[in-house]
């Protein structure tokens, strides 16, 4: 699901930020509408401090999105004063600095609508199933394929039935090289092909066991999913989502085929928060 161009009514512009393990996930909305969406590194509190001084917007995106990379959306929403600011956070240390940005709001736990949350549900987990299920409708899976994989359900009655977290494609790499005494550490960039499945070196040994078997792990996932709802959805998310949707492609085709994929789905739950909140 792609944004929607923005409309010419420009009133009600606010920002949303996801606080990831690694980075910062940008959005720009205009009242219900994603104009566009944007990563930066994790910002330092020097920063944060030059940015709630900045008197538009456009001064705001200056200095967290580099200008030679904005796209035309981003431009020409200059307005009198700063956008309010709506946060989500998996990072408290990242959380407590962000504070200091007048008229933020960081949205938790209790404020998400879905039934049935454990006290330790991941506000990013949460967040990606509401605003899955509300997009195209529950039951609904939702794969977070980062740092860590994740899956994440709910039932046709908007009901949380669980989930499960295990290490990502390159956090399985990068223990095997820090936990041995000899195994390499396999750089995490996008392999273009499935390595063999019987390797004939230490590297390619790595790559064959963790893709495999990661991939085996999300076909058993989806299939249990199908088990106790035939026609529940299911949607992937994350960094790795394009990668694992290649592989998927080439070994489980009629698995793939059913996958949407929406990076957007933490910002398209913060719009459901915010919407609901007006009325």
């Amino acid at each position: 699901m792609k944004p929607h161009k923005h409309p010419e009514n420009t009133e009600n512009v606010w920002l949303a930020l996801e606080i990831g393990n690694s980075r910062l996930h940008w959005a720009l909305f205009l009242g219900e509408t994603l104009s566009s969406a944007w990563d930066t590194d994790h910002i330092p509190e020097s920063l944060i401090q030059q940015l709630t001084k900045c008197q538009t917007l456009n001064d705001l995106l200056e200095k967290i999105f580099p200008p030679d990379q904005r796209t035309d959306e981003q431009e020409g929403h200059g307005g009198n004063s700063l956008p309010s600011l709506l946060v989500v956070s998996v990072v408290p240390s990242q959380t407590a600095i962000w504070q200091i940005y007048p008229n933020i709001r960081v949205i938790t736990l209790d404020q998400v609508p879905l039934k049935g949350i454990y006290p330790t549900l991941g506000i990013d987990r949460a967040l990606a199933l509401w605003g899955a299920g509300k997009t195209w409708g529950f039951p609904m899976l939702v794969i977070d394929g980062g740092t860590a994989l994740t899956f994440t359900a709910a039932d046709d009655n908007q009901c949380l039935i669980g989930g499960a977290i295990l290490p990502g494609i390159g956090l399985q790499f990068a223990t095997l090289a820090e936990q041995t005494g000899q195994l390499p550490l396999v750089e995490r960039q996008n392999f273009a092909f499935l390595p063999p499945r019987f390797a004939l070196n230490t590297t390619e040994a790595i790559k064959s066991g963790v893709i495999y078997t990661f991939l085996a792990g999300i076909k058993d996932f989806i299939e249990a999913w199908w088990q106790l709802f035939p026609n529940g959805k299911i949607v992937i998310k994350g960094g790795d989502r394009t990668l694992l949707l290649n592989y998927l492609q080439a070994l489980y085709p009629e698995i793939a085929a059913c996958l949407i994929v929406e990076p957007n789905l933490i910002f398209w739950g913060m719009r459901e928060i915010v919407m609901e909140h007006k009325e």
